[in-house]
C-alpha cells in the first residue's frame, strides 16, 4: 500500500510539473539567456596573424544566467544588426558582441538604456557615413562627398563662423570640447532690463528634438525675482532630467565656498556694495553714467559686467567643471553634472541684452590625419603573437581625445616591451554623439589597430562596462596573464611594472597599484562619487585600487567575465571600486587575494620615483618620455 501510494505521488507530481512548463507564458519584454545565446552566432576574426574566435560562445555560462533577466533595449538591434563593415574593419569591436548579454541585464547601471540608445543612432549614422564614403570613392566622384563630412575638426572658431540663430548667435565646435578648452566672448551689456546668456549646447542626434544645454550662464544686471541686485545663475536643461539645481552667484550661506578644481563656486567679492556716489565718482570713471535704479542707495562695485562697459569673459574647461574668469579674475566655477560632460558640448549660443564684439574658442580637440603623421609605421599597434600575451593594458578613452591618445602612442607605448608583442595596448571608447568624432575616431582605429569601440555613448556612468569589456578582450580575445586598467591622461612606466611583476611571481589572484584599504561611500549628493544606500547599504568598501592605474591576474579577470555571465557579480558604477567589491567576492569564495599597494602609483600628479603619473597632458607626456630617454625619470610640472 505504502508503495502504491508513492509511486501515485511521483505521477502526480510529474504531471503537474508537466503541466505547468507546458501552459507557462513568455513575457514579450524578458527572453532566458539560453534563447537570447542560441540566437548569437561564432564570427573568426584574422587579429595579428591569429585566428580567435569572436562572438559569446558562452552556452555553458548561459544556461546558469538566472540572477538576472535579459531586456530588450531600445535601440540595441540596430548595434547588433548586420552591416556592410568589412571583416578586416570590424577589429575595432571584437568585444562588441560578447557585450549583448551586459547591456541587456535587468540589473544593468542606471544610464545603460540612454547609452545603448544614443548609440544606436550614432552607429547607424557612421555606417550610413562610410558606405557613401566608399560609394563615392568607387564613383570617383567627390562631388558626391560633400554631404557626408560636412566640417572637420578645427583648433579653432571665432565670430566668422557664428550662425545666426532666432535663439541668439551660435558658435559650433566642429568636435566638442575636451580638458583645457576655452571660449573667450568681448562683448557690451546693454538695455534698461539687461540680461544675457552663454548656452552650452550638446550635439544632438537625429531624431531628437531639442539639445541638451550643458552649461546656461545667466547674467542679470538688475537681478531677478529671487534678488534685487545683479545675479548669475548657472544650470543645466537635459531632455531627461528637465532643469537642474540653480547655484547663483553671489551665494547664499556657505555654498559659495564649495571648490571645484580648487577653485571656489563662486568668488566671495561679488557682490560687495558701496555708495553709489563713491561708484560713480571714483571706482569707475566713464563718460556713459551707470544705470542705476532710483531707490537704491548702494550697488555692486565687484560684480564683473556693468551696462555699458566693455568686458573681456573667457569661459574654460577644467577636470572637474567649468570656469569663467571676466577681466582677468576668476569670478564662479560650475561642477559637471550628471551625462553633461563636456566633451558632448556642440556649441555655445549667446544671446540676449549684449552686443558682441568677439567670440573666439580654443584648445578644440584635433585629429590629427594619420597620411601626415611621420613614421606613422611606428606608432602602429604590433601584431599579436601566437603565445599567450604577458600584459594587456586597457587605457579608458573619449572620441575626441585625439590627442591624449597620439601622446601615448608617441610616449610610453614606445617601450620595447610593447612594440615587441609581450605587452598589447588597446584604447577602449564609446560612441559619440557628434557624426564628426565618430568619423574621426574610425579612421583613427582603421589606421592604428588599437581601438576597441564600445556599444554605448561614453558616460561617466557606464565606464564598468568597459572594465568587464576589457576582461573579456585580456581572457577570451587576446589571452594575457595579467591585464592593467590606465586612463589616458596617465603616464606608465612599463618597464617597472614588468619587473616588479616578474619579482614578485604572483599569477594567481593579485591586485596591484595603490589600494585604499579603508574608505566610506560618499553620501554627500553634490559629490561626483555620490552612491546611495540602495547603491551600497554598508558602511565601507572592501580594498580597492585607485583608478588611474592598477593589475589584476588573469583568474580574477576570468572570475569577472563568468560571474557577470551567470549572473552572480554585482554592477557598480565607480569602476575602481567595483573591482574591489568582485574582488571580495572572489576571495569569499575561497580563492586567496594578494593585494600589494604601491605609493609610486599617484593618482593626483606626478612625484619623484614614479610608476604611474596621473593628470598628465600630451605635453607632460611628451616630456616624461623625453626624459626617461636621457635616464632622468623626472617629473616635468
Amino acid at each position: 500500500m505504502k508503495k502504491w501510494s508513492g509511486g501515485t505521488l511521483i505521477v502526480l507530481l510529474a504531471l503537474a510539473l508537466f503541466l505547468r512548463y507546458s501552459f507557462m507564458d513568455t513575457p514579450s519584454q524578458k527572453q532566458s539567456a539560453s534563447s537570447f545565446f542560441k540566437s548569437q552566432s561564432t564570427i573568426v576574426s584574422h587579429v595579428g596573424g591569429n585566428h580567435i574566435a569572436r562572438g559569446p560562445r558562452l552556452t555553458d555560462a548561459s544556461n546558469r544566467l538566472n540572477k538576472a533577466q535579459l531586456f530588450t533595449i531600445e535601440g540595441i538591434d540596430d548595434l547588433y544588426s548586420l552591416t556592410n563593415i568589412s571583416e578586416h574593419d570590424s577589429r575595432v569591436k571584437l568585444v562588441w558582441d560578447q557585450m549583448r548579454y551586459l547591456i541587456s541585464r535587468s540589473d544593468s547601471l542606471p544610464e545603460t538604456g540612454q547609452g545603448v540608445k544614443e548609440a544606436s543612432i550614432a552607429w547607424k549614422d557612421l555606417v550610413l557615413t562610410l558606405e557613401k564614403e566608399k560609394s563615392s570613392l568607387v564613383m570617383n566622384n567627390r562631388s558626391n562627398s560633400d554631404n557626408i563630412v560636412v566640417k572637420n575638426c578645427s583648433f579653432s572658431v571665432s565670430t566668422l563662423n557664428f550662425t545666426s540663430m532666432r535663439e541668439g548667435n551660435l558658435l559650433e565646435f566642429p568636435c566638442g570640447l575636451v580638458q583645457d578648452s576655452s571660449i573667450t566672448v568681448v562683448g557690451i551689456p546693454h538695455g534698461d532690463h539687461v540680461s544675457f546668456q552663454f548656452e552650452l549646447i550638446s550635439s544632438q542626434l537625429p531624431g531628437e528634438t531639442k539639445p541638451a544645454i550643458i552649461l546656461l550662464y545667466n547674467v542679470s544686471l538688475q537681478g531677478d525675482k529671487h534678488r534685487e541686485g545683479p545675479v548669475i545663475v548657472q544650470n543645466t536643461w537635459s531632455s531627461e532630467s528637465g532643469w537642474g539645481e540653480e547655484e547663483r552667484c553671489p551665494a547664499h550661506g556657505s555654498s559659495g565656498n564649495l571648490k571645484v578644481d580648487g577653485l571656489i563656486c563662486c568668488n566671495e567679492q561679488v557682490g560687495g556694495t558701496v555708495a553709489e556716489e563713491t561708484v560713480n565718482q571714483t571706482l569707475l570713471p566713464s563718460k556713459k553714467p551707470l544705470n542705476v535704479s532710483k531707490g537704491h542707495a548702494h550697488m555692486s562695485v565687484n560684480f564683473p559686467f556693468l551696462e555699458g562697459h566693455p568686458f573681456t569673459a573667457t569661459l574654460w574647461v577644467g577636470l572637474e567643471g567649468f570656469h569663467m574668469t571676466v577681466n582677468g579674475r576668476h569670478e564662479t566655477s560650475f561642477t559637471y553634472r550628471k551625462n553633461l560632460e563636456p566633451w558632448l558640448v556642440s556649441g555655445v549660443r549667446v544671446a540676449g541684452g549684449m552686443d558682441v564684439l568677439s567670440t573666439l574658442a580654443n584648445g578644440l580637440p584635433v585629429f590629427e590625419d594619420p597620411d601626415l603623421v611621420f613614421q606613422v609605421q611606428r606608432l602602429k599597434a604590433p601584431s599579436v603573437p601566437k603565445r599567450r600575451l604577458f600584459m594587456l593594458v586597457g587605457v579608458f578613452s573619449t572620441g575626441n581625445n585625439f590627442e591624449r591618445r597620439m601622446a601615448l602612442r608617441r610616449s610610453w607605448m614606445q617601450y620595447k616591451a610593447i612594440r615587441s608583442g609581450d605587452v598589447a595596448v588597446r584604447f577602449f571608447i564609446g560612441l559619440h554623439k557628434n557624426k564628426q568624432v565618430n568619423v574621426e575616431l574610425w579612421k583613427e582605429a582603421q589606421k592604428y589597430g588599437d581601438v576597441q569601440l564600445m556599444p554605448f555613448v561614453d558616460y561617466y556612468s557606464l565606464i564598468t562596462l568597459k572594465t568587464i569589456a576589457l576582461s573579456i578582450l585580456g581572457t577570451k580575445i587576446l589571452p594575457a596573464k595579467y591585464i592593467m586598467k590606465a586612463d589616458d591622461d596617465a603616464f606608465v612606466r612599463i618597464d617597472e611594472i614588468l619587473s616588479i611583476l616578474r619579482e614578485k611571481k604572483i599569477s594567481e589572484g593579485l591586485l596591484y597599484g595603490l589600494i585604499s584599504f579603508q574608505s566610506e561611500p560618499h553620501r554627500d549628493q553634490d559629490s561626483k562619487w555620490y552612491i546611495s544606500l540602495e547603491e551600497w547599504p554598508h558602511a565601507s568598501y572592501p580594498p580597492w585600487a585607485h583608478g588611474p592605474g592598477y593589475i589584476i591576474s588573469r583568474d580574477i579577470a576570468k572570475f569577472i567575465v563568468r560571474g557577470h555571465q551567470e549572473g552572480d557579480l554585482k554592477l557598480f558604477k565607480l569602476e575602481d571600486v567595483a573591482m574591489g567589491i568582485w574582488i571580495e567576492q572572489y576571495k569569499k569564495s575561497g580563492h586567496e587575494v594578494h593585494y600589494i599597494t604601491d605609493d609610486r602609483f599617484h593618482n593626483a600628479g606626478c612625484e619623484p620615483n614614479y610608476i604611474l603619473a596621473h593628470y598628465q597632458g600630451p605635453r607632460l607626456m611628451l616630456c616624461l618620455w623625453d626624459n626617461l630617454q636621457r635616464h632622468e625619470p623626472n617629473c616635468c610640472e
